[in-house]
Order: C-alpha cells, then sequence, then structure tokens
C-alpha cells in the first residue's frame, strides 16, 4: 500500500482528521490518534490495535503487519 492509499482509506472513516504526531502524519477520531504514517520507518503506517487484533493481523498476513516493540506494540 501506498503513504497515499493509507491516507486516503484512513481520512475515508467518518469524522477523522489528519494532525501532525512526533514529526509524522497521524490520523484521529475525536482527539484519539489510530494510525500514523512514516513509523517506524518511512515504508510504514501504524495502526492501532488491540494485541488480540495484532495476534489475528501478524498471522494472516506475516508480510504486512508486524508487531513494535515497546509502547506503540502494546
Amino acid at each position: 500500500m501506498t503513504a497515499s492509499g493509507f491516507r486516503k482509506m484512513a481520512l475515508s472513516l467518518p469524522e477523522t482528521t489528519e494532525s501532525i504526531h512526533m514529526h509524522h502524519p497521524d490520523f484521529r477520531i475525536a482527539g484519539k490518534v489510530f494510525a500514523t504514517l512514516g513509523y517506524p520507518d518511512k515504508s510504514r503506517g501504524l495502526i492501532k490495535l488491540t494485541l488480540k487484533q495484532q495476534a489475528v493481523f501478524v498471522k494472516a498476513q506475516p508480510e504486512a503487519f508486524v508487531c513494535l516493540k515497546g509502547a506503540w506494540g502494546r
């Protein structure tokens, strides 16, 4: 997926706004970040999932989804 495709998908959700967090574009609903672009590197996008959701996504698509270490991975 391209950065523009990621952005388009994120912004297609109702009431989503784009902002900046830690020098990266982020996407928020009701002021809460649910996704960001360019983290952990410029080739990645990050989406906020529960631990259970992470496990399902990583198992189903390990070439596309990875869990991050630290706070973003929890």
